[in-house]
């Protein structure tokens, strides 16, 4: 991304899209009792809660009344379909991951099987976005979690900190390809949580060869443990590469969530809170997943950047937005052309 004299100030930048995540379905029930909700009622709330307070996009998992992740698509309909009347504006962005709790202690953390992620394509009713994880990568969710984030959860349980610690993402090549014929197929738009530089540029690739045509949603997800940590210089080098038409969302966990999110604000790029990504504001402090995006709201006052409304949002995302080639698309989100047969030098848009 090009950052111009004038890419500061706010009135030159897209308005803020803040995507909330507050169903966090690795922490159990008792870990946040006040905040993490159980019953359907509870879900949809939380949904029309967190969108009153400034957030547009809802990251959306599902909890059966035993307070574990469910892993059924049902489920997942049934929530879809009360928050099409609760929150209608809202984007609901379905986590790839459907749920990736552990199913009983001493289980592993791990996520479904190939043929049952696929079925995401197939909700009804259909969600705005399904996530996507990109080439199989570690997911060790603990590594930067330090004793005091830890402090009185669930993962201070051994056999909990182990299995989170030894999570991986499957997202092989044929797994990630078939995925995205079938979200284009049924007009579910693919948002791309990479991990790293390795991955953006699978993704490019997948763009040349026609695999994916359509705008590009990213998360940047400096999460360590396989992924990028929470360090500006990963920070601004994945920005850095990325291009120009695509919206970029930054997101980290625990108490890094914060000055990530206020740097994303001040660039002009996308926030995520929510407790699926931290539980903690203050040291030692639990906060809402409500009192996160009131908290990303003020900031973006302090620095005069607009928070956008659902339309707005919907509008920044591009969601009506389909692209018909490799070409268009390129030419859309910013990449360099192909190359064509016997050209030689640097490609580049007339």
């Amino acid at each position: 991304m090009h950052f111009h004299d004038d890419a500061l100030f706010p009135e030159n930048q897209e308005k803020l899209v803040i995507t909330v995540a507050p169903y966090g379905p690795e922490w159990d029930i008792d870990d946040f009792a006040e905040d993490l909700p159980l019953t359907m009622d509870e879900h949809v709330q939380k949904a029309v809660d967190c969108y009153n307070a400034g957030a547009t996009v809802l990251h959306i998992h599902v909890r059966e009344l035993d307070g574990k992740g469910s892993k059924r698509l049902s489920k997942f309909n049934e929530l879809l379909a009360r928050l099409r009347e609760a929150v209608p504006e809202m984007i609901l962005q379905v986590g790839g991951s459907i749920s990736f709790a552990p199913e009983g202690e001493g289980a592993d953390a791990k996520w479904l099987s190939d043929d049952t992620r696929h079925m995401l394509a197939e909700l009804d009713p259909k969600p705005d976005q399904v996530t996507i994880a990109i080439n199989t990568n570690q997911m060790n969710i603990v590594e930067l979690m330090t004793a005091d984030d830890i402090a009185g959860t669930s993962f201070e349980r051994p056999e909990v900190y182990e299995a989170y610690r030894e999570m991986t993402v499957p997202a092989g090549p044929a797994w990630v390809e078939e995925h995205l014929r079938r979200l284009q197929a049924n007009g579910i738009q693919p948002h791309f949580q990479l991990a790293n530089i390795a991955q953006l540029e699978t993704v490019e690739r997948l763009i040349r060869r026609g695999v994916y045509t359509g705008p590009l949603m990213v998360t940047w997800v400096g999460i360590g443990g396989g992924f990028d940590g929470p360090n500006p210089y990963n920070m601004m080098e994945f920005i850095r590469r990325t291009p120009d038409g695509a919206a970029l969302t930054l997101e980290t966990l625990m108490r890094s969530v914060l000055p990530v999110n206020t740097m994303a604000i001040a660039m002009g790029l996308h926030a995520r809170c929510g407790t699926e990504d931290t539980l903690w504001g203050r040291k030692g402090e639990k906060m809402t997943s409500v009192a996160q995006v009131e908290q990303l709201v003020r900031i973006a006052n302090e620095l005069g950047r607009e928070v956008a409304t659902g339309k707005e949002a919907r509008e920044i995302y591009r969601l009506d937005e389909h692209y018909t080639s490799a070409e268009e698309t390129l030419a859309k989100i910013g990449f360099a052309p192909n190359r064509r047969p016997g050209q030689r030098g640097f490609t580049q848009h007339a």
